[in-house]
């Protein structure tokens, strides 16, 4: 995610830390911040976001950091930019109804030159002591998918490439280090990276060993080729390829989405039969792409931060991943 090299293979994800579906106490947000800190492979990088409880995450982010007296150039943070913290003026937070528990604060949407750059500072303040040295923009794939008609599509697409601009020139004056974006929809980031130089690209629910288009495994390709290094997200389809009826952030059943319970199915046997497991399968499934250099994990346990990180070391025989070839639960070159 930096310019350098020195990318650790784990980044840690802080969406718990503002309040996504359960609301943790201040301890156990420290406790989050701890762990990741203690068990990182070198300076620990964590990714978070104005959007992540209006802001909560941040200032999470930096009251774990302080508590442990950890000096702000011994940490890496990237803010993804995009939503702004206003006061809250409903009983509920206008943005993303039923996802974050008890916010004191609002969150509006700014894709624009100047509303990037008030993200950036608010983002500082928000975090104290520390400073975001990544941005990006934030989900520009909904942004573009909100659009009317053909103009406004026309407009909210300069909108964006109007607010890398501003992220350009920071990098520029030095005041961060590396630009990059993050989307589910990775077209959205093909766009961009035809008209900006990106440090790095963050993929959501778009390369794990379910879903991998050949669109996608191209878009990899032109990115590697342009020195863009990409983190991979969401490797595990938000939780269904580990058991849970959530795939990709929607609920399903059996009765609803046979064909994805059967690929499991078929899924689980193999990673039984080769004594491995689903979560190591996914995290190593992204480094069978060399352009992938690093996994985003979050996590809401102290306790599963130490066992996520080991997940980026697990190995899986070739045989495996020739199984599952055969057997058509993956589409790629293993030459």
């Amino acid at each position: 995610m930096s310019s350098s090299s020195s990318i650790p293979k784990i980044v840690f994800g802080t969406s718990s830390l503002g309040n996504l579906f359960v609301e943790l106490d201040s301890a156990t947000k420290n406790q989050l911040v701890q762990a990741a800190v203690e068990n990182s492979q070198g300076i620990p990088l964590f990714d978070s976001a104005g959007k992540y409880g209006a802001g909560l995450a941040l200032e999470s982010l930096a009251a774990g950091l302080k508590a442990l007296k950890v000096a702000p150039d011994a940490v890496k943070i990237s803010n993804k930019l995009g939503w702004k913290r206003v006061p809250l003026t409903t009983p509920e937070p206008t943005f993303e109804p039923g996802a974050w528990i008890n916010l004191q604060h609002d969150a509006v949407q700014d894709i624009s030159y100047q509303g990037i750059l008030d993200c950036y500072h608010q983002g500082n303040e928000l975090l104290g002591d520390y400073e975001s040295t990544i941005v990006s923009i934030h989900d520009p794939d909904e942004y573009l998918a909100a659009a009317s008609d053909e103009a406004d599509i026309k407009k909210r697409k300069q909108d964006i490439l109007d607010a890398y601009k501003a992220l350009m020139e920071l990098r520029d004056a030095g005041k961060v280090e590396s630009i990059g974006v993050g989307a589910k929809d990775v077209s959205v980031i093909d766009f961009i990276s035809d008209h900006v130089q990106l440090d790095w690209a963050m993929f959501a629910c778009s390369v794990t060993p379910y879903t991998h288009k050949a669109s996608t495994l191209c878009l990899l390709k032109k990115l590697g080729k342009q020195g863009v290094k990409v983190i991979n997200s969401a490797v595990f389809n938000a939780g269904f390829l580990l058991g849970s009826d959530n795939f990709d952030y929607k609920k399903i059943s059996r009765e609803t989405h046979p064909a994805e319970f059967t690929w499991r199915d078929k899924f689980n046997n193999l990673c039984e039969k080769f004594s491995v497991s689903p979560a190591e399968v996914c995290v190593q499934f992204s480094f069978l792409f060399p352009e992938i250099v690093s996994i985003a994990l979050s996590s809401s346990s102290p306790k599963r931060v130490k066992s996520n990180i080991s997940l980026a070391t697990a190995e899986i025989p070739a045989e495996f991943w020739q199984a599952m070839k055969d057997e058509n639960l993956i589409d790629i070159d293993l030459a």
